[in-house]
């Protein structure tokens, strides 16, 4: 499991990952002296506690309580969640142990309660009919093409919204908004039978990809998104939404002039309409809950006619000023200081005219010791050299 959460996000090209592995328990001794240990201390301090605002999402996998974190730190978690930020539990045997995250001062923002229960039997993972609305888990692949998971952990749902189920439709994962952040449940520690391909397997990685920048606040993955995209034939309005039922979209062209377009709903939670468009500029849309602008462009703008380069358009101005036009593919010419009037070009070199136009805004002088101080050292060092010549004499 755990290596199938650092290969998935150290393969993503916007996720910045910082792994930690607990190799030995606190409460493990051994005899080796300090200073031959080839392991470090965990950095349990600055990690929960000075730069936990650093980070964008914090993974639980198969954790249990082990005297590692205080509880202070885990309370600062839930700070950290309710200010932004993001944690997902993976949760495995131990979740349902008296050791369980749960029953620690993580409990007020995980979404399910564990009945210590184990269930050890095959299922498949099936979509709720919320999952089949959530951009989660929305569109993936069918369920009968995907393989058992072989554990689940038992939950009783608390809150938040469950898009994911298992044996005998409990909850399998659980996605919930506290405050400001986000949080996820996973219920089994088993996801990793996908990527082995057991029994056909599943979409694991982009399951897993869209849950963790999900958790990350991805605008892309907003449950709640009105989007515009140019086709050939207009514009595509698309309202993602959790409802079963959305509002028109009135749409503003840069005319001033306002339609309302009404949306059908083309896949679970999503709604499309296409507005027809003859005018370049900039769009506005609303459908009463959410407001969005976006610009439409020529399909050949005017930079793009003619993209060769070419000194002609500002040659006129070039010659007033006696200057010249230099190409980089002959080389970078000389620079030199010209008198004004004089040409400020020639072959292989370019004059710069010294014009002297600065301005002094603030001129401060002082001494770099007091007056008094330098004539005190001048003696003293007269005073230790009249001293040393006195005695080279004796």
């Amino acid at each position: 499991g755990t290596r199938t959460w650092r290969n998935l996000l150290k393969s993503d090209s916007s996720v910045d990952l910082v792994h930690f592995t607990i190799l030995r328990p606190p409460e493990k001794q051994d005899g080796v002296p300090v200073d031959e240990l080839s392991l470090i201390a965990f950095p349990t301090r600055q990690l929960f506690l000075e730069k936990i605002d650093d980070f964008d999402l914090i993974i639980f996998d198969r954790y249990k309580r082990r005297g590692i974190l205080p509880p202070a730190y885990l309370q600062n978690i839930v700070r950290y969640v309710g200010d932004g930020g993001a944690i997902l539990v993976a949760a495995g045997p131990e979740y349902a142990s008296a050791n369980s995250l749960f029953r620690s001062p993580l409990q007020p923002i995980l979404p399910g309660a564990p009945t210590a229960q184990v269930i050890e039997n095959g299922f498949l993972p099936a979509l709720t009919e919320f999952g089949q609305r959530h951009p989660v888990t929305a569109q993936l692949p069918e369920t009968g093409d995907w393989g058992r998971w072989m554990r689940q952990i038992e939950l009783l749902p608390l809150e938040g919204d469950v898009i994911l189920k298992g044996v005998q439709g409990l909850p399998l994962l659980t996605l919930n908004r506290f405050k400001a952040g986000r949080v996820a449940l996973l219920a089994s520690d088993h996801a990793w039978l996908w990527d082995r391909n057991f029994e056909g397997g599943g979409p694991q990685q982009e399951l897993l990809r869209r849950l963790a920048h999900w958790l990350m606040s991805e605008p892309e993955l907003e449950e709640e998104a009105l989007l515009a995209e140019q086709l050939e034939e207009g514009i595509l309005i698309t309202r993602r939404s959790l409802n079963a039922v959305v509002d028109p979209v009135e749409v503003v062209a840069p005319s001033g002039i306002s339609q309302k377009l009404s949306l059908e709903e083309r896949a679970p939670g999503q709604f499309q309409g296409l507005y027809k468009n003859t005018q370049t500029g900039l769009f506005k849309m609303s459908d009463g809950a959410l407001t969005r602008a976006f610009a439409i462009g020529s399909a050949t703008p005017k930079e793009f006619e003619n993209p060769l380069s070419t000194a002609g358009l500002v040659l006129p101005i070039i010659k007033e000023n006696s200057g010249g036009v230099f190409w980089l593919q002959e080389g970078l010419p000389r620079v030199r200081a010209v008198n004004t009037g004089r040409a400020a070009a020639g072959r292989g070199w370019l004059g710069i005219t010294p014009r002297q136009a600065y301005e002094n805004v603030q001129l401060s002088q002082f001494s770099l010791i007091p007056g008094w101080l330098a004539a005190f050292l001048v003696s003293l060092i007269g005073v230790l050299a009249w001293l040393h010549e006195g005695r080279k004499r004796a």
